[in-house]
């Protein structure tokens, strides 16, 4: 409560991800490590402070169904209007607003 409420009047983002969630296959029939991920949905929650909106989107952000690991990262970088390095082979999962958007403000770093 408190934590969020505050990365809100802030302004801010907070972002809350997690893993597939494979913890009834710890273990395999032998008793060895089980690697292989579930196709279990992945949380990727998103709370955005006050008076901040993904660039073309309101409250309905339209997500690609094909995403993958490694567009997690792409994705968290265009929340935050970060540009994504070249090295990056995965691509954000939200939807492209049908229409040109006007950047109006620069990102903050700030560092806790």
């Amino acid at each position: 409560g408190k934590l969020l409420d505050s990365i809100s009047k802030a302004g801010g983002t907070a972002i809350i991800i997690a893993d597939h969630g494979n913890a009834e296959y710890m273990w395999d029939e032998e008793g060895s490590p089980w690697t292989a991920h579930t196709t279990n949905p992945v949380p990727f929650i998103l709370i955005e402070g006050e008076g901040r909106k993904i660039p073309g989107h309101g409250t309905e952000v339209p997500l690609r169904q094909d995403g993958c690991l490694a567009d997690v990262a792409p994705t968290i970088l265009e929340i935050l209007q970060l540009p994504q390095p070249p090295e990056m082979t995965g691509r954000s999962i939200i939807e492209k607003a049908g229409y040109d958007i006007q950047q109006n403000r620069t990102p903050v770093r700030v560092g806790l």
